[in-house]
């Protein structure tokens, strides 16, 4: 078992996101997770990312506010403890539409090692 207390969560900064906050919760670390890593995501009102698309799969799964999330022409607003699935390749672009700061989990597989 590995514990990580919040308080040592450490920021990162992803790339093609605007007014986002991140910190790693777990993984890209010694002894922690081996295939994947998770993330919360801070989004100040007007914040997001994209549209762009990545080569991995990811799900975001809403903790706090409203995020909306589009994807191949559909648009959906996930609420607290609403989730979705974004596959490999697949452009999505997503949005704190909101007046609130809205916070979101981040899990993805790690990315592949080049040689």
């Amino acid at each position: 078992m590995k514990i990580k207390r919040f308080a040592e969560a450490k920021p990162y900064a992803a790339p093609n996101h605007y007014d986002m906050r991140g910190l790693r919760l777990q993984g890209f670390e010694e002894g922690g997770p081996q295939r994947f890593w998770v993330g919360l995501s801070h989004f100040l009102p007007g914040g997001g990312a994209g549209p762009d698309a990545s080569p991995l799969e990811k799900i975001y799964v809403v903790v706090a506010g409203e995020i909306t999330v589009r994807c191949a022409g559909d648009e959906a607003v996930l609420g607290a403890l609403d989730s979705c699935h974004i596959g490999p390749g697949e452009p999505r672009e997503i949005r704190n539409e909101g007046n609130a700061v809205a916070s979101m989990l981040v899990i993805m597989p790690y990315p592949e090692k080049t040689s």
